[in-house]
């Protein structure tokens, strides 16, 4: 396998360089470059199996450098420092990052991941994580599923269960999606589209309650007639957050 390391900043292509040349002998580096601008002839020529791309670089990012291409033949692993929109973005498009500074651990899992990959990143996922950094919150997600992702409309979820490390997403047209991600993490996705966390393990579309019921935490009535509890210490603020929408 053979990567190009992208960033604007030296130190952190040196430092990537080292840790890959160590740990990962068997990967060779191509060529690195610290302008977004250039690195587009560079991935043209070198024609690599993945990259290493920094996301917030000056004149071109990191999503505006790979919407350029028509389609994308290698893989992507995104090198962020921490901004949340950056990181928001990653996630709501389930692509792969590593945050900066960047550890041999961190760094041996998102390549054992990259290795064992069976479905290249897609234009959609580009252009959605582009959406997102730029505070322009799409209508859809991608949920990674154990065989693929899933690209469904937000607004069709009804309501998110807990099992385990996963995540049964239940839709409205009555379908179900196991995701490999934990209640947490959808959680803080889907929080600005009016999802509430109503149970530990229950996390609701509050545009898709039809009726609540009174009781000790009380229950909820969802659109397709699910009955979910809602617990004693979520109550009131499940109350006060419903009468305000």
């Amino acid at each position: 396998m053979n990567c190009i390391i992208i960033d604007d900043e030296k130190h952190c292509i040196r430092t990537l360089s080292r840790l890959m040349e160590t740990n990962f002998p068997e990967i060779k580096v191509s060529a690195t470059c610290d302008d977004a601008i250039k690195a587009y002839d560079l991935i043209q020529f070198h024609q690599p199996d993945f990259i290493f791309l920094d996301i917030e670089m000056p004149k071109l990012n990191g999503f505006d450098l790979l919407s350029q291409f028509d389609s994308l033949f290698f893989d992507v692993i995104f090198t962020t420092a921490y901004d949340s929109y950056a990181i928001k973005a990653i996630k709501y498009s389930a692509l792969d990052y590593l945050l900066k500074p960047i550890g041999k651990e961190e760094l041996s899992v998102a390549i054992k991941k990259l290795k064992s990959k069976q479905n290249p990143i897609s234009s959609v996922q580009i252009q959605m994580a582009s959406a997102v950094r730029n505070k322009q919150m799409p209508d859809t997600i991608a949920l990674p599923t154990t065989d693929g992702l899933s690209f469904v409309f937000i607004n069709d979820i009804v309501f998110c269960t807990a099992e385990g490390s996963y995540t049964r997403v239940i839709m409205h047209d009555g379908s179900e999606i196991l995701i490999s991600k934990t209640l947490g993490d959808a959680e803080e996705l889907l929080g600005e589209y009016n999802f509430f966390r109503i149970h530990h393990s229950s996390l609701i579309n509050l545009k898709l309650v039809k009726k609540y019921i009174r009781g000790d935490g009380g229950e909820v009535v969802m659109s397709n007639g699910q009955i979910l509890l809602v617990s004693r210490t979520r109550k009131n603020d499940f109350l006060n957050v419903f009468k305000r929408f």
